[in-house]
């Protein structure tokens, strides 16, 4: 039977001012919103419970549309130093970690960002081989597209001054030979000899996302990690495990690594893997690497560096035949692409393979965009996965390393949806903080709290309502089920985030209180999942 959800402000997201009193939901499904008075005596004999709630503020329910969310668990339960503001803070935290640590233990730490250091300058293996000469070091940068080890973790890995650069990937050097840093598809090569993961460590890392998303008014989110931890097996049974219940209800909807697909069709053909809490969706593909690792691949080389325009991971012919092997699967894909020349060369084979209609390819990140890249986009059948949130971290030391003629259209969020061109927000967890709040924060100001103006192009604001869209029938249309989730409409999922306070009739010298919403109950098809009183 049902619910009936009244005495709230309830913002279906329909349109920027469409608001209604109450709600009648029945198996997890809305079924209309109005009045109480109307909806109790069109459905009295329906009814079985009543919700209350107070005056608060309901939403249709936050989804993150790009996070990986095992990695944010293991971020929990790891060595984190993403807020770090010093060399030498570094090494007092690996040294503090170290002591707790049996002999020969890997010391495995991750977020380090040298751009928030007091002196940027990246970490040298003979440093941490000064320090733990004999237990393996591996430090993973907050974008992931970089890694630094001591000579203790390479030696294991086998590689040598003669180790040539594997495809896609870079192996540091400097005069002395090796330095410790390795980019994009090198650092696989110690993910092969570094210890793996139990199921013990993936469930507590998963269950300490989980319960941290669900304090942040997320009701679901995209995911990618299949192709990380020890199998897409062990991985599945792991949100099957921790998600899948009636304790703990989340949508989670996986992207497919490339590398990952031939296993997970073999799972699919013995076993049905998507139910109502996982689903499964778009190839995972990378088609560069980062801004902060200067791994982005660009037109212009960065600042500096004559000689480097980032590392495009795929040939032409290479990133072709992963598109075409997607599409003889039925699947769209989803690409990471972060500088120009990888959307340009995304775009130019994803025009000659396009997915079928009405289904939509997703391109995540594009914080580098030309004009002549907007054009074309504006005709393609895509979502995009931003992550707001980049336009605060990212700036201003951004402007000292990519060239100035390639910012002019870079994180151009309005532009997009002036363009008519479908958005997603989403924070890339770990790199950056699962919580949308922040992300709709930056999305509105493009700026740190407490600032007086936009950190870049303040033309680009977005208003709270584009803002709060973006997690709910953004992220939706990234998957192709705007018709499902998003919105609080006859029809659509009762999942709900709802705030203590109203955030749509905050103006401009309130913004910074929507870093303070107080989420009240997040709820997952018809479930209070957390609640919090003040």
């Amino acid at each position: 039977m049902g619910t009936l959800y009244f005495n709230g402000k309830f913002y279906s997201l329909t349109s920027e001012h469409s608001r209604f009193d109450a709600l009648f939901s029945e198996d997890g499904t809305i079924v209309e919103l109005g009045t109480k008075e109307d909806l109790q005596a069109k459905y009295y004999d329906r009814v079985t419970e009543y919700f209350d709630y107070k005056g608060k503020t309901i939403i249709p329910g936050l989804v993150d549309s790009h996070a990986h969310m095992l990695g944010y668990g293991f971020q929990q339960l790891r060595l984190d130093l993403s807020q770090v503001k010093s060399r030498e803070e570094v090494f007092l935290k690996l040294e503090e970690k170290a002591r707790t640590l049996q002999s020969g233990d890997w010391l495995i730490a991750e977020g380090w960002n040298e751009n928030e250091w007091e002196v940027r300058t990246v970490i040298h293996r003979r440093e941490l081989d000064e320090r733990f000469p004999d237990r393996p070091v591996m430090l993973t940068r907050i974008c992931r597209h970089a890694m630094i080890v001591n000579s203790k973790a390479l030696e294991l890995a086998g590689l040598t001054n003669e180790s040539p650069n594997p495809s896609g990937g870079v192996i540091g050097r400097d005069e002395d030979g090796l330095n410790g840093l390795l980019l994009e598809e090198a650092q696989d090569i110690i993910h092969a000899v570094r210890p793996r993961y139990t199921n013990d460590t993936m469930k507590r890392a998963l269950t300490a996302a989980y319960e941290q998303m669900v304090t942040m008014g997320l009701t679901g989110v995209h995911t990618e990690d299949l192709a990380y931890y020890n199998s897409p097996a062990s991985v599945i049974d792991t949100y099957r495990e921790v998600i899948e219940g009636d304790t703990r209800r989340f949508r989670v909807h996986h992207l497919v690594h490339h590398d990952a697909v031939d296993e997970w069709l073999e799972l699919k053909r013995g076993t049905k893997l998507a139910n109502e809490y996982q689903t499964f969706g778009s190839m995972k593909i990378f088609a560069d690497g980062s801004l902060g690792g200067h791994s982005a691949w660009l037109s212009v080389p960065y600042v500096g560096e004559e000689s480097n325009v980032g590392v495009p991971i795929h040939r032409d012919d290479e990133l072709e035949a992963l598109i075409v092997k997607a599409r003889n699967l039925s699947m769209t894909i989803a690409v990471h692409v972060i500088g120009d020349q990888a959307l340009d060369q995304t775009i130019r084979i994803l025009k000659k393979h396009p997915p079928k209609y009405p289904e939509k390819d997703r391109l995540i990140h594009l914080q580098i965009v030309r004009a002549d890249l907007m054009e074309e986009l504006k005709a393609m059948p895509v979502v995009l996965d931003l992550q707001p949130q980049f336009t605060v971290s990212d700036f201003p030391w951004v402007r000292t390393i990519v060239d100035e003629a390639l910012l002019e259209h870079a994180y151009a969020w309005k532009t997009l949806l002036v363009n008519k061109i479908a958005c997603a927000g989403g924070s890339d967890a770990p790199i950056e903080i699962p919580d949308p709040r922040i992300g709709i924060h930056a999305a509105v100001t493009r700026r740190a709290r407490g600032e007086s103006s936009a950190r870049f192009k303040p033309e680009q604001c977005l208003s709270i309502y584009e803002s709060f869209r973006l997690y709910t029938s953004g992220s939706a249309s990234a998957i192709g089920k705007e018709e499902q989730f998003g919105q609080l409409a006859p029809g659509y999922a009762s999942d709900f985030t709802v705030f203590h306070e109203d955030p749509f009739q905050f103006t401009e010298d309130q913004y910074d209180e929507l870093l303070d919403l107080k989420v009240a109950y997040t709820i997952v098809n018809d479930k209070v999942v957390f609640a919090k009183e003040v």
